[in-house]
């Protein structure tokens, strides 16, 4: 048995928005949308992601994440200088010392958003 795929179903309470800020700020590309169902799919490259607004099981509460989406580039420093000025920064591009370039976003629904490269010569965790 193999597993092949995640892909994370994010929660919003305005998915037209959440469409807007993937595909306008961070490039993605909206391959499905219901307005009926409350519910989209995002995809970039290699990289997909869903929103789904809250269903009467989750109740009215914010969307919640305790963590970050880790999302790995060939091009990080590129990918910092298009979205950096459009976005609210967590943290700006750095190196760090576990062979790691990258920064922070926070998406419109405030998802704490990672994006990386390997730093030449250095270890390399979970390529």
């Amino acid at each position: 048995m193999q597993l092949h795929t995640l892909t994370p179903m994010l929660n919003t309470w305005d998915i037209k928005k959440s469409i807007a800020f993937y595909t306008e700020v961070l490039g993605f590309e909206c391959e499905k949308f219901s307005e009926e169902h409350g519910w989209a799919s995002l995809k970039r490259d290699k990289v997909a992601i869903m929103f789904a607004r809250p269903n009467e099981h989750m109740g009215h509460t914010a969307p919640v994440l305790t963590g970050s989406l880790y999302i790995k580039t060939d091009d990080v420093d590129s990918y910092w200088k298009n979205v950096k000025d459009k976005t609210r920064v967590c943290y700006p591009i750095e190196d760090f010392e576990y062979g790691m370039r990258e920064f922070a976003i926070f998406d419109n629904n405030s998802y704490l958003l990672q994006f990386g490269q390997n730093i030449a010569g250095s270890l390399k965790h979970g390529s």
